[in-house]
């Protein structure tokens, strides 16, 4: 039997033509540059080893990472990053502007903020802007606009989770470490073992956490239910599609 030449393989590129989406790079770079502005005036205005214990900015360096690269994919025509990572920074980032807005600048919250927040000015004030209210509100329309439905398991809920979980498993470990005068030795009031033990710290860790699974899971219920976006307009217009002439 003679097995017929099938010659070189074809990349996948070759065959398939990619899309480009200028708009939706635009867009992505926007966010990404907000991310990495708001990140450098707080290095810049801070001490650095304090800026990065912070969940805001781990998960700013996530939106910075993510839809930067998801940028470039969306200019070249590549195909989107996985569904897992792209969802993990919604939900991260989603928990950081609600978080701040809800708890943190609640005069009405136990663990509010709202005073030493009005005291910010000039580039903190604008980065505070930046990485709370900014860049979360910008990767929930990335999310809700530029990215096709239906790609989301239930199961990403869970493991999104590892996420905050390392950073409770941080947060508690720097505490540890310091001495107890060192200046925001607990990086946010309702973390401070100080104050409320750690039977109360995790008692609001679970709260949260328990939190960020329902937000997890109502994200992917989005994703199942939101209409597709809108595609690009077809090359080939009505009249040409009748018939060629």
């Amino acid at each position: 039997m003679i097995t017929p030449n099938r010659g070189p393989a074809v990349p996948a590129s070759a065959v398939l033509p990619t899309t480009r989406r200028p708009y939706a790079a635009a867009l992505r770079g926007l966010i990404a540059l907000a991310a990495v502005t708001g990140l450098l005036i707080e290095c810049l205005h801070g001490n650095v080893l304090v800026v990065l214990s912070f969940f805001t900015i781990w998960s700013n360096i996530l939106v910075a990472l993510v839809l930067g690269r998801g940028a470039v994919r969306a200019w070249t025509g590549r195909p989107p990053l996985p569904a897992l990572w792209t969802g993990g920074v919604v939900l991260c980032i989603t928990v950081v502007g609600l978080v701040f807005h809800l708890v943190l600048d609640n005069p009405a919250s136990e663990f509010n903020e709202a005073a030493a927040i009005a005291r910010l000015s000039g580039a903190r004030a604008v980065a505070n802007q930046l990485l709370h209210t900014v860049t979360p509100i910008g990767t929930a329309l990335d999310f809700l606009l530029l990215t096709a439905p239906g790609a989301l398991h239930w199961r990403h809920a869970a493991q999104w989770l590892a996420v905050p979980g390392l950073y409770l498993a941080f947060a508690l470990a720097r505490g540890a470490l310091l001495s107890d005068d060192t200046p925001t030795r607990y990086t946010y009031p309702f973390l401070d073992v100080t104050e409320h033990g750690y039977a109360g710290v995790l008692t609001n860790a679970l709260v949260l956490g328990t939190g960020f699974y329902a937000l997890g899971l109502a994200i992917v219920a989005l994703d199942r239910i939101r209409p597709a976006p809108r595609p690009p307009g077809n090359r080939i217009s009505p009249q040409r599609a009748r018939g060629l002439k």
